[in-house]
């Protein structure tokens, strides 16, 4: 789960982490009620945000400085950046910084665990950044040592106040943990001419398992923008994520979709979608199948299928008999393997004319070579062509 910055500034100042004066606007607010809201900075500078969950902002006209913050608003809100509409916005205090740091906690894929990670020079270009990033593996279900944090941060060049620094370390990774969090972001972190230390803005990324724990926080996450064949399959209760590429994948399980993903790129081919069927295919396959094949991108499809408890010949049943609804004219390759494999591969070559690959790499090789050269089929393939034109019961034309 992804949240605005709000939010995530919500979570800080909750932990003691000092963030400027603001004031949250909804974008359709009337025009009187906003100018009252805006009175309360008394004519002083403030930054106006669009809160959406997206990077780089301020070099795409998401964040702006201004003295006139009425005016911004008015033609900021409602307008997109990216694929976000802009339906928030945050008004905020200016904050005369001397110095901006880099501070996060996100989860280690190493030790499992929360790791910290800092850099001298913070600010919206720490990605082109040629100051090392500088990481410390943090304890799990104890906060961190102060002193430990400080020596740590000034031996990365953390200017003064470093305890103050190291402070703010200690209370986010207390905020991290309260949130369960996968990361928790205050980029920059600024030091004032006053010697304050302030986060002038927060990301905040949440484990979606934890949606039980943290209700009340799950409720404010940003939903992602959704094209309209990721809504018709939401129709259906499918988990599909539309993505650029060519090969479209019918697999069981998200690991199994995941690594048919991986290995179509690794054979220089690009996924055109994320989906999971599971093992009700065979009440799935239909509206699964419509939404794979209604992306204009997909030149060939991929039938990964390894069963376990939920048995390949039911699955494999299930996508042979959308394939004769729906008759797509595209190649289709199968790999089935696992409980009811037999049973599952005698159904392709009695039903589609088609051989299934005995290994996955195979078959997946070959969808990338035919989505990639256009009308040229593999063998062991099978099309609504090929359908007509068999040439035998153990392959398709090619």
């Amino acid at each position: 789960m992804d949240f605005t910055e709000h939010v995530a500034k919500r979570l800080l100042s909750r932990h003691g982490i000092t963030t400027p004066a603001s004031i949250l606007l909804a974008a359709d607010w009337p025009i009187t009620d906003l100018a009252r809201a805006i009175a309360t900075f008394e004519g002083r500078p403030v930054a106006v945000k669009a809160q959406v969950p997206a990077g780089g902002r301020g070099k795409a006209g998401g964040v702006v400085l201004t003295a006139d913050p009425l005016s911004t608003i008015t033609q900021m809100g409602g307008n997109k950046l990216g694929d976000h509409t802009i339906n928030q916005i945050l008004v905020e205090e200016q904050v005369d910084i001397t110095h901006e740091l880099y501070l996060a906690i996100a989860v280690d894929g190493s030790s499992g665990g929360p790791l910290l990670m800092f850099s001298s020079e913070g600010g919206v270009d720490i990605e082109s950044s040629n100051t090392p990033l500088t990481t410390m593996t943090l304890p799990i279900g104890a906060s961190p040592d102060a002193s430990e944090l400080a020596a740590v941060l000034a031996d990365a060049g953390c200017p003064q106040p470093v305890d103050e620094v190291a402070a703010v370390a200690a209370r986010l990774f207390d905020a991290f943990v309260d949130a369960d969090a996968e990361l928790l972001e205050i980029n920059p972190l600024a030091i004032t001419a006053k010697g304050n230390v302030v986060a002038v803005d927060g990301k905040l990324t949440v484990d979606d398992s934890a949606v039980g724990r943290q209700e009340k926080l799950a409720a404010q996450s940003s939903a992602p923008p959704v094209t309209g064949l990721e809504a018709k399959a939401a129709e259906h209760d499918l988990r599909f994520i539309e993505l650029d590429g060519s090969v479209g994948v019918l697999a069981n399980g998200a690991g199994l979709t995941m690594t048919t993903m991986d290995a179509i790129t690794h054979y220089g081919g690009r996924p055109a979608n994320f989906l999971e069927i599971g093992g009700d295919a065979y009440t799935l396959a239909v509206p699964a199948l419509e939404v794979v094949l209604a992306n204009p991108k997909v030149r060939s499809l991929i039938v990964n299928f390894c069963g376990a408890f939920a048995r390949c010949d039911v699955m494999t049943g299930g996508v042979i008999d959308a394939w004769k609804t729906l008759e797509p004219d595209i190649p289709v390759f199968f790999s089935i393997h696992g409980t009811g494999m037999d049973e599952a591969r005698d159904m392709v070559r009695r039903e589609l004319g088609a051989e299934p690959f005995e290994y996955m790499d195979d078959a997946i090789r070959a969808a990338v070579a035919a989505a990639t050269n256009g009308d040229s089929l593999p063998s062991d393939s099978v099309s609504n062509d090929s359908l007509s034109n068999k040439t035998n019961d153990s392959g398709a034309q090619s």
